[in-house]
């Protein structure tokens, strides 16, 4: 039986996910050919680089956005680009935001990113796997922010990033032929992060919903460790809680996240064994 075990011990997030699956020996061209099935190429293209984390050797990933002015997955930014995004349409006479910035940020609601998923031609486990994990964060928004699933607009996940990072997960978990998906418990971080809503406490709404059920753990760190995306991942995937189980570890993965921390690397640690 081939074991996934995510060690979190530095939050998790969708980009440190694929990082680490790559860094791992994931098969970066199989998860291109599979993303082009999303019909979405002109819209985005894929960076990776080898990063140095407080000494631990890692795999950068990131989705470039193309025709943008901000790349993302700078997730000390993240929350900021995408303006009111779930405002849209559902109540946006209630702000008045210029909307001029609306045609940057494809903003997708919850039932268009379904559609894109279900028509592309994925094996049907990755499609179920994404579409879990999609729904995950969906209801997480829709609960806060008190619209109906369907509706609700992503400000985080509508982003193109999320969408190839929760597609590509699923893509490569499924490729790499994993049977079981085990995680550590997983630390938040702390302090305060800024949102397009305004202030909110770490972690934020949306990811503390999301990780109902899962097994958190205490960090002082003062930043977001773990994003929505990151936590829907595991929060889908991860079948068991524990300490690393007893196997054999075949590869071993590090996948770096965008902050750096002074005492602390901030990188996901992948373990594969039977």
């Amino acid at each position: 039986m081939k074991i996934l075990y995510f060690d979190c011990f530095s939050g998790i997030s969708g980009d440190m996910t694929i990082g680490s699956l790559i860094n791992a020996g994931a098969d970066i061209t199989v998860l291109e050919s599979e993303l082009k099935k999303l019909q979405m190429e002109d819209e985005y293209e894929l960076k990776t680089e080898k990063v140095v984390k407080n000494g631990i050797t890692s795999t950068k990933f990131d989705v470039v956005l193309l025709n943008e002015e901000h790349h993302h997955h700078d997730h000390d930014h993240k929350h900021e680009h995408h303006h009111d995004g779930h405002d849209h349409g559902h109540h946006a006479h209630t702000n008045n935001h210029d909307h001029s910035h609306e045609h940057h940020h494809h903003h997708r609601s919850y039932r268009d990113i379904v559609k894109l998923i279900e028509s592309a031609d994925f094996p049907e486990q990755v499609k179920d796997m994404a579409l879990k994990i999609f729904k995950k964060i969906g209801e997480a928004e829709g609960k806060i922010h008190g619209v109906p699933l369907a509706d609700v607009h992503f400000h985080e996940v509508g982003a193109v990033d999320s969408i190839i990072d929760i597609v590509g997960s699923a893509i490569l978990i499924h490729n790499m032929e994993i049977d079981e998906v085990r995680s550590s418990s997983i630390p938040v971080g702390s302090g305060k992060i800024h949102i397009d809503h305004g202030v909110y406490p770490v972690p934020a709404p949306a990811t503390l919903e999301i990780l109902k059920g899962v097994p958190l753990a205490h960090s002082d760190l003062k930043a977001e460790l773990t994003t929505p995306t990151g936590a829907a991942i595991i929060a889908v995937l991860a079948e068991k809680f524990s300490n690393l189980p007893s196997m054999n570890v075949h590869a071993i993965g590090y996948g770096a996240g965008t902050k750096s921390f002074e005492n602390h690397p901030n990188v996901l640690r992948i373990i594969i064994g039977e």
